[in-house]
C-alpha cells in the first residue's frame, strides 16, 4: 500500500481509497481529496513535514501523518 506520506516532490498519484475514521477521514474529504483525484506534490518541507500538494486546482499543505491515511496508485 503506497500511501502519500511516502511522496517526494514532483510526483502525480491518483487517490484509491481513504483510511481512518469520523473527523480525520471528513476533514481529509472537506479539503477535496476523494477517490479518484489526481495530487501532485508541489514541494516538502527542509525537515519533511508538512508537505504542499496541488489538488483540484489549488494549494494545499498537508501534515505526514494526515497523508498517511491518503492510498494512491
Amino acid at each position: 500500500m503506497k500511501t502519500r506520506k511516502d511522496a517526494k516532490a514532483g510526483e502525480t498519484d491518483t487517490v484509491a481509497k481513504l483510511h481512518g475514521e469520523g473527523p480525520v477521514r471528513r476533514r481529509i474529504m472537506d479539503m477535496g481529496i476523494t477517490k479518484g483525484v489526481e495530487i501532485f506534490v508541489r514541494k516538502m518541507a527542509p525537515l519533511g513535514d508538512p508537505m504542499e500538494l496541488n489538488v483540484r486546482g489549488y494549494e494545499l499543505s498537508l501534515r505526514k501523518a494526515d497523508a498517511e491515511a491518503i492510498e494512491v496508485v
